[in-house]
């Protein structure tokens, strides 16, 4: 992935550069505050492709050999486009579980969303992300304007998600 300068948006959502925003999770400055941060932090090491990021804010217990080859193959055949958080319950400082639902839209070989209700466990002190109940996002009608903001219609911006 292109490294971003450090007047570059952060790619999770927040109206804040990346090297103040995620990037120093991504360099392991600091750890994340709450589920959120960590969600945000995961999905902005997604669009940067940063595997050894997302291997590690994998709670140990659902850590297998076949999850560095997998996420490999995502970062390299998707390009992130925007986070949408819809719910959390939990996840914060005080908490030790969380659950945040979010949307992601992507493209791959043509444009998607992924709706999921992730979980996230704190142990000693760190987050880490534990599984997650995919959902159906609801996708935007041929003519309704693009989720990305560019005011266009859909299907003259990024197409019809699926």
């Amino acid at each position: 992935m292109i490294p971003m300068t450090s007047s570059e948006p952060c790619p999770c959502g927040q109206d804040r550069p990346y090297q103040t925003c995620c990037g120093p999770l991504h360099r392991g400055e600091t750890q994340a505050e709450t589920a959120v941060a960590l969600m945000r932090s995961r999905y902005a090491a997604f669009s940067k492709g940063l595997v050894d990021y997302l291997l590690a804010t994998h709670h140990p217990s659902t850590r297998n050999s076949s999850n560095r080859l997998s996420l490999q193959k995502t970062v390299q055949t998707t390009q992130w486009l925007k986070l949408e958080l819809l719910d959390q319950s939990g996840g914060t400082a005080e908490d030790q579980t969380g659950f945040v639902e979010f949307i992601a839209y992507f493209q791959a070989e043509k444009p998607g969303a992924l709706r999921e209700r992730s979980r996230f466990l704190k142990e000693a002190g760190v987050w880490y992300y534990v599984d997650g109940e995919q959902k159906k996002a609801d996708s935007p009608g041929r003519n309704d304007p693009c989720w990305c903001g560019s005011g266009k219609k859909t299907k003259k911006c990024h197409g019809v998600i699926d």
